[in-house]
């Protein structure tokens, strides 16, 4: 009687349901936008031998509400000659695009009353396909943004951010190709399943190595960030917006960085399921060890911005095309190979 009641109210037909999990996921994230903002100018100042933000509340974490104040009530110019529409396409799909990722990332399953309860927005049986055609929607975001603005500068980074994007786009699908390749699925929850006896980044070291590697550069992240080369391009793509125009790319940016980490965290590291499966750790629910996980490849992301300088663009074009494609298809080939054999 109890299950029934709980599928009955809890079931995932009910749209209110689906409703209050996707309000709860745009809170999260946007929580996460703004810590990872002060996380990352503490990191820095921390490489940098200073102490960061610690002024605005106890250790500074009242930081990100100040900031966000001070960008909320900030002029919001625009230049005269812009594509108006346009102009608020660009940041709009950055974080549109960027949330929209994150609907399908499963977080762990909990068996309650008899039911199956999902961690995730929606269930997709082809939620790889999903998130790579939405995330392949942030490189329109930043060329309308750079060719809207009518400035030099910005149509600079846009071209760039095009250029860069699609190639590496490249590199990422053929890197998660090897996962499918061992899962069998494109199912989220089946790959993580399938992780229960060993994690795929140990059978899959190299894929796991050319997807992170091309994440910094999906996600713009040095030294990779080459469309927004404040030595060369003032600011790139965002170089003409201000106040929440420019914080709508400011929080696509770093919810795409939680996206790629729980995509590498989903793909390659056993999503949900505990790092050490004996007994004394079952208690801890699957959302808290996701979360684990992700948070130190943030870390790592946020560590390497930090400690390596950016390339020159030609160089960061030669890396794609000769390096990272050319490994991804080595990388199937021989993941193919050895499955069709043990087969």
């Amino acid at each position: 009687m109890t299950a029934d009641i709980w599928t009955t109210f809890f079931g995932p037909d009910f749209w209110w349901v689906t409703l209050l999990k996707g309000a709860l996921v745009v809170l999260f994230l946007a929580t996460a936008f703004a810590y990872l903002t002060l996380a990352e100018r503490k990191v820095s100042a921390r490489i940098q031998l200073r102490y960061g933000p610690n002024r605005v509340g106890p250790f500074g974490l009242l930081q990100p509400a100040a900031d966000g104040i001070k960008l909320f009530f900030k002029e919001n110019t625009a230049p005269s000659g812009r594509d108006r529409v346009l102009f608020l396409v660009g940041p709009s799909l950055a974080a549109g695009s960027a949330l929209l990722a994150f609907a399908v990332i499963p977080l762990g399953v909990n068996s309650w009353f008899g039911y199956n309860f999902h961690w995730d927005i929606t269930h997709l049986n082809v939620g790889l396909l999903f998130i790579l055609g939405v995330t392949s929607l942030g490189v329109y975001s930043l060329f309308l943004g750079g060719f809207a603005a009518n400035s030099k500068y910005s149509l600079l980074g846009g071209l760039r951010s095009s250029a860069q994007l699609i190639s590496y786009e490249m590199a990422v699908s053929f890197a998660l190709i090897g996962v499918v390749i061992l899962a069998g699925s494109l199912d989220l929850e089946q790959i993580v399943g399938a992780q229960r006896g060993l994690w795929y980044v140990v059978l899959q070291p190299l894929a796991f190595i050319l997807y992170f590697s091309a994440a910094f550069a999906e996600t713009n992240r040095a030294p990779f960030d080459l469309p927004e080369a404040e030595t060369e391009l003032v600011a790139g793509y965002h170089t003409e917006y201000s106040s929440m125009r420019f914080g709508l790319y400011f929080l696509g940016e770093y919810v795409n960085m939680v996206v790629v980490c729980s995509i590498a965290t989903t793909l390659f590291l056993g999503g949900w399921l505990p790092i050490f499966p004996w007994h004394p750790f079952d208690w801890i629910p699957g959302p808290i060890w996701f979360i684990g996980k992700v948070s130190v490849l943030l870390f790592f992301m946020m560590w390497v911005r930090w400690t390596f300088p950016r390339l020159r663009y030609d160089r960061l074009m030669n890396f794609g095309w000769k390096v990272l494609l050319p490994l991804g298809l080595i990388n199937i080939l021989v993941t193919g190979a050895v499955v069709a054999v043990r087969a």
